[in-house]
């Protein structure tokens, strides 16, 4: 493995990185170019909003693999641009990655951190925004970081850091939720979630996406798959007649059908809140909204939410399912520390879309970019910025 020493890295000014330039389209915004500045401890990093989770002390590491996610494209879009948007352009994309840790803060001894120069990590994004990771270097939230196991790469441990929402994800599956629907089952969340409920008591898993041979295979393993370009998941009469316990969306959109259905006093293909049945989404009913402030974002995702909620559960509770919302923030260390324990005692492997890894490279930013914002990746979408060698 490459180390790279605080005296090494100190006398380094300049890195290669991808630059977004400005808002906008994938392809006229996004590059890979030399002579970008290097992170610094110092001053301080901005702090990001109070929902996405604790901030600092940070670390710089030297970026080996990123995994993308949604949020990444959602920024450069600028849909975002006042929530997760960055202080100014160009900006260096990217938030979850794993890499080499090559300098801690000065008073690390005093912190009792977890880490030393020289650990391999993983690391999530901060609560400022997924920003900073496409760089030879990045600065990373000690707080949102674990030691990476050395028995997965580094392609595996971006992957995973950036599925770690699969966790808590799964910790809302509840003893009695046997039969259990994912919309969206083969994207980055899902393909790992799906492995997660197993040990939860889930005993038939269907997913629903466009690659249904792939969703068969191990890992992944669902007992049974909707292609959703040829078939409609909410009309498949067997299971109107056996109503699943739990849909899980992670596509968006499957709420409006159900209201929908069931004002036409149709079967429904979950169970009603009545008889246990539960929606979880970690979506709106849009896959991309604008959000221009905090407040926005309460008004368009936290406000419905909590109407549904409350309206699911009361009035009704006999012909839907209840409904959840799931605010799945970047919480702390441990979230990443259970996902990798997971990976290391064989109950959860990282899905890699088979198209990657991307090089680090302008077309290979790009491609990567324009997979992901294509929501048809499988598995999660990697750049290799650097190899251990």
């Amino acid at each position: 493995m490459t180390t790279t020493s605080t005296t090494d890295f100190r006398a380094t000014t300049t890195m290669r990185a991808a630059q977004a330039k400005d808002y906008g389209d994938i392809d006229e915004m996004l590059s890979v170019q030399d002579g970008v500045q290097v992170p610094t401890l110092t001053p301080p990093p901005p702090k990001g909003n109070f929902l996405l989770g604790p901030y600092g002390p940070f670390m710089i590491v030297k970026v080996l693999s990123v995994s993308l996610s949604p949020g990444d494209w959602r920024t450069l879009s600028g849909k975002t641009r006042n929530f997760q948007g960055p202080p100014s352009f160009p900006y260096v994309p990217g938030g979850d990655l794993c890499g080499i840790v090559v300098q801690l803060p000065e008073n690390a001894d005093k912190l009792d951190l977890p880490f030393t120069v020289g650990d391999r990590v993983a690391a999530r994004f901060t609560g400022s925004g997924p920003k900073g990771a496409l760089g030879e270097y990045a600065l990373v939230d000690c707080a949102l970081a674990e030691k990476a196991p050395d028995s997965l790469s580094s392609d595996e441990v971006a992957a995973l850091a950036s599925a770690s929402y699969a966790v808590p994800l799964s910790d809302l599956i509840q003893e009695g939720d046997e039969r259990v629907l994912v919309l969206g089952a083969g994207g980055g969340l899902g393909s790992h979630f799906c492995q997660l409920i197993r040990d939860r008591g889930a005993s038939f898993v269907v997913g629903v996406s466009c690659s249904p041979q792939e969703l068969r295979k191990a890992p992944m393993s669902y007992d049974d798959v909707i292609d959703y370009t040829k078939e409609d998941v909410f009309a498949v009469e067997a299971f109107r007649k056996d109503p699943f316990d739990v849909v899980v969306d992670l596509a968006c959109g499957g709420w409006p059908r159900l209201e929908q259905d069931a004002a036409a006093k149709l079967p429904l293909i979950v169970k009603p809140a009545s008889q246990g049945g539960r929606y979880i989404t970690t979506l709106t009913d849009k896959p991309v909204i604008e959000i221009s402030s905090m407040a926005n974002f309460v008004w368009q995702c936290l406000h419905p939410g909590l109407a549904r909620a409350i309206w699911s559960r009361t009035w009704t509770r006999s012909t839907l399912p209840s409904f959840t919302f799931a605010v799945l923030g970047p919480e702390a260390r441990i979230v990443v520390t259970r996902t990798l324990k997971l990976a290391e005692e064989g109950k959860l492997k990282a899905v890699l879309d088979s198209r990657g890894p991307f090089p680090f490279t302008t077309e290979g930013v790009r491609a990567a970019f324009r997979l992901q914002e294509s929501r048809h990746a499988l598995g999660k979408v990697i750049i290799r910025v650097a190899t251990e060698d």
